[in-house]
């Protein structure tokens, strides 16, 4: 697992003004890259070249550029404010970090700067001649590099902010952290489940704040247990809501203060969850966005359709897991619970039954889901398919009113319970 600091430098990296600080500070050094290379330009090159001519470049690039960063920030804000209202706020983190769009910003930010730096280092003469051809050289290549940028981010901005754009984007980081969970299922640790009873004399480590675990380094706690006689059984999991009652971990052996700090700091709490370590914050804003679609002011069962087949291929990931005698122990003092499956199927279904259940179509598609998910992995997944299609009949015989409807949705439920794989 990746160290505290190692995921903080992540965190760092997806701001955007980070990346855009970097191009500039990068566009800048270019430009000035010429006053060190003309001393070996030779002497006559400038009037083969016409080199004169980047004073024209730079002058076009610098009013240009200013229009399209301009124009390219307000499209992302839109795109913001329309993920906000159509599909969930919650998404809105996932585009504000889009690689594509930060690069686009970032590099027509820094060809700005670059054009600047250059305008203003030709008027004061620290090119000379030679110095031009090397700034003319390098504004071409800027200049196809912006070009491409331009077109890429055109074919990008059509798309970016749509429903169905962003809910692909969160079944993305969705089953990218269903597979890391489902490859690491005690994120390195020792497994322990509910029935796992915790040895006596365990002291609880509360957090120093509330609100919710992003990420645990399990390296800092490895090394905070000291000796060979100590434990740590984890009881937050990335996604979980700690305050100041519910222990992050409990201490098997002497804890004292520096350790209690040492186990607090490995556990990284903020104001809002995190789609790396927790794969049910993704399944939850799938969930979101088909309840958004089903509400009355939107009224789009086609979206909340397109939600559950894109559940029904991350559950399926979990369907094979790993047993924990197969499971590689690289922090051998550390216990950490398993994601219950459980868990999960709440977290997508109950919304879409809840707010489904009066729509035929959604209702038929959902117990289709199910069934699917019925026939793969072990008896968790049937056991919890069959109790979530009986709570979706349940709620569509008090929703739906024609009893054709409610014929179709029962046929496959009751399909789903007969069936036996």
């Amino acid at each position: 697992m990746s160290s505290q600091f190692q995921w903080d430098l992540l965190q760092l990296t997806r701001r955007l003004w980070v990346r855009a600080t970097a191009f500039s500070v990068l566009a800048v050094a270019t430009a000035l890259v010429a006053i060190l290379v003309k001393r070996y330009i030779p002497p006559d090159i400038p009037t083969k070249i016409g080199a004169d001519a980047v004073d024209n470049l730079l002058n076009i690039i610098a009013a240009s550029m200013l229009s399209v960063t301009i124009f390219s920030l307000s499209t992302l804000v839109a795109a913001l404010a329309s993920a906000t209202n159509s599909v969930t706020p919650r998404a809105t983190r996932l585009l504000s970090e889009d690689t594509t769009a930060q690069n686009a910003l970032a590099i027509f930010v820094g060809t700005f700067l670059y054009s600047l730096v250059g305008i203003i280092a030709l008027q004061t003469g620290l090119y000379g001649s030679t110095g031009r051809v090397v700034l003319y050289v390098v504004t071409l290549v800027v200049i196809a590099i912006m070009v491409a940028t331009l077109l890429r981010w055109i074919h990008h901005v059509v798309k970016i902010g749509r429903v169905g754009t962003t809910t692909e984007r969160v079944e993305e980081v969705t089953e990218r952290a269903m597979r890391h969970r489902h490859k690491t299922p005690y994120l390195g640790g020792h497994p322990h489940t509910e029935v796992d009873a915790l040895p006596e004399g365990c002291t609880p480590v509360y957090s120093g704040r509330m609100g919710y675990v992003e990420h645990i380094d399990m390296g800092a706690l490895e090394h905070a247990c000291g000796s060979e006689a100590h434990r740590i059984y984890v009881e937050a999991l990335p996604g979980a809501f700690v305050d100041t009652d519910r222990p992050l971990a409990r201490v098997f052996g002497t804890c004292d203060d520096d350790m209690r700090a040492a186990v607090r700091e490995a556990f990284a709490v903020a104001d809002t969850r995190s789609f790396d370590q927790d794969p049910r914050f993704g399944v939850t804003v799938m969930a979101e966005i088909a309840s958004r679609a089903l509400s009355p002011a939107v009224n789009d069962a086609g979206t909340a359709i397109d939600v559950l087949g894109r559940a029904a291929r991350v559950l399926s990931l979990w369907a094979d897991p790993i047993p924990p005698d197969a499971v590689e122990v690289e922090y051998p003092r550390i216990h950490v619970p398993p994601v219950d499956i459980g868990d999960l199927f709440n977290d997508i279904f109950i919304p879409i039954a809840r707010d489904g259940a009066g729509t035929v179509e959604v209702g038929v598609r959902l117990q289709k889901t199910l069934r699917t998910l019925s026939r793969m992995g072990g008896p968790n997944y049937r056991e919890a398919a069959l109790r979530h299609s009986a709570m979706a009949l349940e709620r569509a015989e008090k929703a739906l009113t024609l009893e054709d409807d409610l014929r179709r949705v029962r046929e496959i439920a009751s399909d789903l319970r007969s069936d036996r794989g």
